[in-house]
């Protein structure tokens, strides 16, 4: 009674299990015992299919792969994982099948126990994704095909800016000039501040045509990283800046030893254009402060270009990196508003971070962040 009792709840226990649960002999390879789910699937009674082989339950092809992957698992006597399909009703379905020896008191193996557990869904699902994957690649790759023949438009676009309308500016400040020159004498004083206007313009749309190419440049240029000497390039910039306009008054402070794991050209277009946006923005003071410098800001270090100029009214911030956009009028300080736009390409494509603070009338601090160890000695 006890052990039919203990054979009793072994069964109740597998029966319960919704993966397949199944035992055959070692030797000739017949069932010993199975449960509800394997019934289920199989459509044959455990009283039906008790002392058959798997080649009087399935087809010979698959009945010779089960065999063979049974007397696998007594050959390596332990636990063994396979993935098996079978034909159902319901179609094909996938299994993945754990089997184990079973030893008897001696401690030879007699039986295979195998537990086939249901993953069609699984695997179909994994089939969806590598499909979706591949479309998304094929999507990705006729995407980036465009986007270069775009970059390529652009860059015959830039070169026609760059050669074609540079040759009629030219012309326009090179005629005016000449009747400057030449007919200066018979015009009177509105006829020559006509022609004077005609050059302002010629070279304010000069230059912002270059503006308009290095802005181009900044997110498409060649891409070199290497160790590049901020506080040198810094210096130099400030030595040109004061030497264009040596009437002015600035204490240029740069620290020391500055470096930055970057592309060298467009780092000094970023410095460049920070540095010279400060001397600007300080022309109306007798003597100006600008600082070039390296910080610790939200627990990341950031570089910093500060100022004690005319500053602007932070609410105003977020058009500060969009192109053509100036919060002060271009009577008061000349530039185009691109200025800032090339800065924040150039630090994103560092993997960076750009963004300023200020005060009306009380200075800027404008901080940028270059992805990668910084590297700063004293």
């Amino acid at each position: 009674m006890h052990a039919q009792a203990s054979h009793d709840q072994l069964q109740e226990l597998i029966d319960n299990v919704s993966a397949m649960i199944y035992m055959k002999t070692i030797d000739d390879g017949r069932y010993i015992l199975v449960n509800r789910e394997w019934e289920r699937l199989i459509k044959t009674g455990r009283e039906q299919v008790v002392n058959l082989t798997d080649h009087e339950v399935f087809p010979r092809e698959l009945a010779d792969k089960l065999r063979e992957n049974d007397l696998g698992v007594a050959r390596a006597g332990h636990t063994v994982q396979f993935e098996e399909t079978a034909e159902f009703d319901n179609g094909v379905r996938s299994y993945l099948s754990v089997k184990f020896p079973v030893l008897d008191s001696a401690g030879k193996a007699y039986a295979v126990c195998g537990i086939s557990t249901d993953i069609t869904d699984r695997i179909r699902a994994e089939e969806q994704v590598r499909e979706l994957n591949a479309d998304l690649e094929a999507r990705v790759v006729e995407r980036t095909s465009e986007l270069q023949a775009s970059a390529r438009e652009l860059d015959a676009f830039s070169y026609s800016v760059s050669h074609d309308l540079r040759a009629p500016l030219r012309s326009l400040h090179g005629f005016s000039q000449a009747i400057l020159d030449d007919y200066g004498n018979l015009l009177d004083d509105v006829g020559r501040d006509y022609l004077n206007r005609l050059q302002v313009n010629v070279q304010r749309m000069a230059q912002m045509i270059d503006d308009l190419l290095n802005l181009s440049r900044a997110t498409r240029a060649d891409f070199a990283r290497e160790s590049v000497d901020l506080s040198g390039q810094a210096r130099d910039i400030m030595a040109d800046l004061a030497a264009a306009d040596p009437d002015r008054t600035v204490e240029g402070v740069i620290a020391d030893d500055l470096k930055a794991l970057g592309d060298r050209a467009l780092l000094r277009m970023v410095l460049q254009n920070l540095l010279a946006n400060a001397w600007k923005y300080t022309a109306r003071l007798p003597v100006a402060r600008i600082e070039f410098g390296q910080l610790d800001r939200h627990g990341e270090q950031c570089f910093f270009v500060r100022d004690d100029g005319v500053g602007f009214d932070t609410k105003y911030a977020d058009k500060l990196f969009t192109a053509f956009q100036r919060l002060h009028p271009a009577a008061e300080f000349e530039g185009n508003g691109i200025g800032l736009a090339i800065v924040q390409r150039i630090v994103r494509r560092h993997g960076g971070q750009v963004s300023a603070e200020s005060d009306p009338g009380h200075g800027a601090t404008f901080y940028f962040t270059v992805a990668g160890p910084t590297e700063a000695t004293t």
